[in-house]
Order: structure tokens, then C-alpha cells, then sequence
């Protein structure tokens, strides 16, 4: 074969590579169209996720084929609230001043409200200048790049009460929290979320092992909305507290309020079966719906097949699992 002949024959053996190439690769318009709308764009990936969110953000791709069709559309409904993005105001309107015996501190009053409407349930939490500092030396640690411009009130040796420098520092504190919320890095870290809902689960955790429910139900229901809004993109992370709302709830008698957060936290793990808390809750929704005459066969039926998949293995009861969270 001469030098011709050859060349020609590659170029038809690659355009016969490239044809097919081209028949068996479908357009953008026909894999658009081939995807449930409900899953384009709709998965927001965290920055710098931890290790567990990793797994769950891959476990959340796709719906489980064992699922209801009710619980497919919970979670489709699920996944498109989770693409829309929550702006949060935080405002420092008053402060007061804590005497103890050997100690005297500043507390700053913080409202955290949800902007674009008129937000009816804005969350209220008060920190001291001690909580914001250990705050910013662990966002330092985490994010020395981001955290670099970032000014951070000093510590005055005199004068940390008097009118002029507690009003200088709730306008530092109140923009202080503003600017952290506007980095996305910082807004969906761990740290930062724990700062604003850390202290009042500790409490609400502590109330519920003392057997104080009415206590903790009050705290955990004024906590759970400023937590649902700061882990919008990680869903799981609010089954914890769902969870102890049910516990406290059927602890006091109020089966219909527990069922209800108990199908709401049931929702986040339709496709997370895994999850430590599936298995506890969905024996105590059993158990609720049997009490409220809810269909709860169909409950029975997902618990058996869990079990026909797994080792039998002791599972610890919802109350059980409550109890253990947030131990200082």
C-alpha cells in the first residue's frame, strides 16, 4: 500500500471512530430529558464536607425503589426545598448585664430572622463576648484564608460596661455575624452552625435526661426552625432533634404530635436506611400508629424488610439514642 492509500484509510477508520462515537453519546436535550426534573441542579455540594456528609450527600442521589409513592413526592418535595437558598438577618437589638458572684459578662440578645418575607418565627438566642471569641479562634483554625480581613472586636482592660462600648460592640457583633454568613464556607460549617444552636440543644438535651419534657419540648421547638434553615443543604443533620421532639412528645402523651414529627423525620431517611435513627424511629412509629389507628402495616413491612437485609444486631430504642446526645 502506498503512502496515499494509507493515510486515506486512517482518516476513514477515524471518522468511522468518530461516527460512532458521536450515535452513542446522547445530546444534552436527551440526557436533560432522560433525568427527573426534580434532580437537575437540585444538590448543592458543601465545602470542606465532613466525612459522614460525604456518605449522606452520595446516599441522597437517588430515591430508594422501595418507596411509596407518597414518599416520593415528601421527597422530591424534600429535594427542591433544599435548592432554594435561605438569607438570614442577624440583628443585635438590646444586651443585659449578668451578675454572678465572682463574675459580671455582657449577654448580646441575637434575632436571626429569614429576609425576602415576613418571617413569623424568628429565632432569638442570647451569647457572650467569651461564646463570639471562641467562636472566631476556631474559625481561624478551620478558615485562616477566609477568616484573614476578618476584624474581630478587642478586649478593652476598662470600660467593658459602660453604655458607649456595649453599643460599639453589638453594631461590631451584628456585622461580625453578617459577614460570616455571607462566606459559604463559613455559613455551612459545623462551627459556625454549633455557635447559634449548640448551647440551646445542650440544655434542651440536658432537660430531656432529667426528664424535664416539657422544658426540653419548649427549647427544642424554638431551636429546630433556625436549625432547619442552617442545614437546608444537609437535611439529616435535624433528624436528631426531630427525634427527641417525638420522644418528648409520647413521653407526654401527645401521640398525634409525636406521629407527626416522627413522618417528618422519617422523610429525611427514606433513602438513608443506614442511618442509626431508622431503624428506633420507625419502631416507635409502629408503635404511635397502632395507638392512633394509622396504617402502620406498611410501617411493619419496611422494618421486616430491613431486618431480612441485615444482621440482627441490638438497636438501641429512640428514647435510648436521645438520651446520649449532646453529653458534655
Amino acid at each position: 500500500m502506498d503512502q496515499d492509500s494509507h493515510c486515506r484509510a486512517e482518516r476513514e477508520l477515524l471518522e468511522g471512530v468518530s461516527r460512532i462515537t458521536t450515535s452513542s453519546t446522547p445530546s444534552p436535550s436527551d440526557e436533560e430529558q432522560n433525568q427527573p426534573k426534580a434532580e437537575i441542579s437540585c444538590h448543592v455540594r458543601k465545602e470542606g464536607p465532613e466525612k459522614d456528609d460525604l456518605q449522606d450527600s452520595n446516599a441522597s442521589l437517588s430515591p430508594n425503589s422501595s418507596m411509596t409513592t407518597k414518599e416520593l413526592q415528601q421527597y422530591w418535595r424534600n429535594e427542591k426545598r433544599q435548592c432554594r437558598q435561605v438569607q438570614l438577618l442577624f440583628e443585635i437589638p438590646s444586651t443585659r448585664i449578668v451578675e454572678h458572684h465572682l463574675s459580671k459578662y455582657v449577654m448580646y440578645k441575637i434575632i436571626i430572622l429569614q429576609t425576602g418575607s415576613f418571617d413569623s418565627s424568628k429565632s432569638v438566642i442570647e451569647r457572650r463576648y467569651s461564646d463570639f471569641e471562641r467562636l472566631h479562634r476556631n474559625l481561624l483554625e478551620e478558615f485562616s484564608e477566609e477568616m484573614e480581613d476578618v476584624t474581630f472586636p478587642k478586649k478593652t482592660l476598662t470600660g467593658n460596661f459602660t453604655e458607649e462600648i456595649i453599643n460599639e460592640r453589638k453594631l461590631a457583633f451584628k456585622d461580625y455575624l453578617r459577614l460570616l454568613y455571607s462566606m459559604k464556607y463559613i455559613r455551612r460549617s459545623k462551627k459556625f452552625i454549633d455557635f447559634l444552636t449548640r448551647p440551646e440543644l445542650q440544655e434542651a438535651y440536658g432537660c430531656l435526661r432529667g426528664g424535664q419534657y416539657t422544658k426540653a419540648l419548649e427549647i427544642l421547638l424554638e431551636v429546630i426552625g433556625l436549625q432547619e434553615r442552617l442545614t437546608r443543604g444537609n437535611p439529616l443533620s435535624v433528624v436528631p432533634t426531630l427525634c427527641a421532639v417525638v420522644v418528648c412528645h409520647k413521653d407526654l402523651e401527645n401521640p398525634a404530635s409525636a406521629f407527626e414529627y416522627g413522618e417528618k423525620a422519617l422523610s429525611h431517611l427514606c433513602v438513608h436506611t443506614s442511618h442509626r435513627y431508622y431503624i428506633p424511629l420507625l419502631e416507635t412509629m409502629i408503635t404511635l400508629a397502632y395507638e392512633l389507628g394509622r396504617d402502620f402495616l406498611s410501617l411493619q413491612e419496611k422494618l421486616e424488610e430491613w431486618k431480612a437485609k441485615k444482621d440482627p444486631v441490638r438497636v438501641f430504642t429512640l428514647k435510648e439514642l436521645a438520651v446520649r446526645e449532646y453529653v458534655k
